[in-house]
């Protein structure tokens, strides 16, 4: 199974390269499934219905959320009645939404789960426990095929410690939230695919997606900070993609994706 991961999609331009760069990457890569995280999809913060709709009818399968699943009241209803929209895992019990889906693909049962980090984040539960649950009451083969799991979480050293703890357990670990793409796209000694930060789908001439003008009084001593507004300007669109081996549940290869301004490019569409 051939998946495409998109990171961060972040405000108008994250959209806009989105639905430019997966349906022409669904047909020049075979991709089989497609994951995106959306929740700075508007306006660079959260989720409408109306997005998540959008992102489907792109080649979008299923969409993970974070830290910002309910900064639009409407997506509560999406979130409860959609099988493919999930926010993360661990947060308190009887939250609204699920923190995992399964969809069968060509006969393929995909698995994804998003957790959210403790480090540098909001008070929220432990996820390594929470992922140890879910790993106790779900397994390969008899539940799904393949796993993937999106770590939206802010610490790189907990990323990478989610990374070697799901080493041989989930087929793809990825990292999302910092919106920056780093350059450690591997497979872990015991066949899980892996990057710290799959990065931003958004424009890049910017503060993490949003504009130097609103972002910079935040770090100026003296400044006066506001809210903070999307840079809508040219988008590049960050993803990575892995080859799983639907047998073992093993990453074979992976490599980054990169399209648009500002990055250096690894594809063309």
């Amino acid at each position: 199974m051939r998946v495409l991961f998109c990171g961060d999609v972040v405000g108008k331009a994250g959209r806009d390269i989105v639905a430019k760069a997966v349906p022409a990457l669904r047909e020049k890569l075979q991709l089989d499934a497609v994951v995106a995280n959306g929740e700075n999809a508007a306006h660079g913060f959260g989720l409408t219905p109306k997005l998540f709709q959008s992102f489907l009818r792109q080649g979008v399968d299923i969409v993970t959320l974070g830290n910002h699943s309910f900064d639009k009241p409407d997506i509560n209803q999406t979130l409860e009645t959609e099988s493919y929209l999930i926010r993360p895992m661990n947060y308190p019990e009887n939250t609204i939404g699920k923190g995992f889906c399964i969809k069968e693909i060509n006969g393929v049962r995909l698995c994804v789960v998003q957790l959210l980090g403790k480090v540098f984040m909001r008070p929220i539960e432990d996820p390594f426990v929470q992922m140890d649950s879910f790993l106790k009451t779900h397994t390969k083969g008899k539940d799904y095929d393949v796993l993937i799991v999106d770590f939206h979480a802010e610490a790189t050293a907990e990323k990478v410690g989610m990374g070697h703890f799901l080493d041989g357990k989930a087929s793809l670990v990825v990292g999302t939230h910092t919106h920056i793409p780093t350059a450690d796209v591997h497979i872990l000694p015991n066949g899980t695919g892996y990057q710290t930060d799959v990065g931003m789908c958004g424009d890049y001439q910017s503060v993490i997606g949003m504009t130097v003008a609103s972002a910079m009084p935040r770090f100026i001593p003296g400044g006066q900070p506001g809210r903070l507004s999307p840079a809508e300007e040219s988008g590049t669109f960050c993803g990575v993609v892995a080859d799983i081996d639907v047998k073992s549940g093993q990453c074979v290869k992976i490599f980054p994706v990169r399209i648009g301004a500002y990055l250096e490019n690894t594809h063309e569409i």
